[in-house]
């Protein structure tokens, strides 16, 4: 049976279902500017989507990720104060593609063309409320675990 992923994001809750079984209900993070699809606008899309890459198998936890490859850096409270300007995207990616052409899918609402992910945030950034720059933020150990649970194409359901 194949896996999905629930983002609620009213709720800021991410569960991995598998049919009516849950196998993961975590905290996350999505946009603190809200829900919209177009482009720049720092919103967490809606609609339909699928996970089109997995990145970062294997790496340490705290990785730091610039344009999805990782820095050679580890996240820390002094590497912030380094960098206060950065979106701090750690651990794993899991890049997100929508699949409804128009919504979330080509064009100026294209989420792949938007770079959405789901990945892993510093432990001091807080999940369970808005506050990301559009994409799904997750603690490091949770994003660990969804990623080795799910597969490429892999289908997503972020919704209000």
């Amino acid at each position: 049976m194949n896996q999905i992923i629930d983002i609620d994001i009213s709720k800021q809750r991410l569960r991995l279902k598998q049919g009516e079984r849950t196998l993961m209900d975590a905290p996350v993070s999505t946009g603190v500017k809200g829900a919209g699809e177009v482009m720049d606008s720092e919103r967490t899309p809606r609609g339909w989507h699928v996970v089109c890459e997995k990145i970062g198998a294997g790496a340490p936890m705290n990785t730091v990720f610039i344009g999805r490859r990782p820095t050679g850096e580890l996240y820390s409270p002094k590497l912030r104060q380094r960098h206060p300007e950065r979106d701090w995207i750690l651990t794993r990616i899991l890049w997100l593609s929508g699949i409804e052409a128009g919504k979330n899918y080509q064009g100026n609402v294209d989420s792949r063309e938007r770079y959405i992910y789901i990945h892993g945030c510093p432990p001091d950034v807080g999940v369970g409320r808005a506050g990301s720059r559009g994409c799904i933020r997750m603690r490091n150990e949770q994003i660990i675990e969804l990623f080795n649970q799910v597969k490429v194409g892999t289908r997503v359901y972020i919704h209000e």
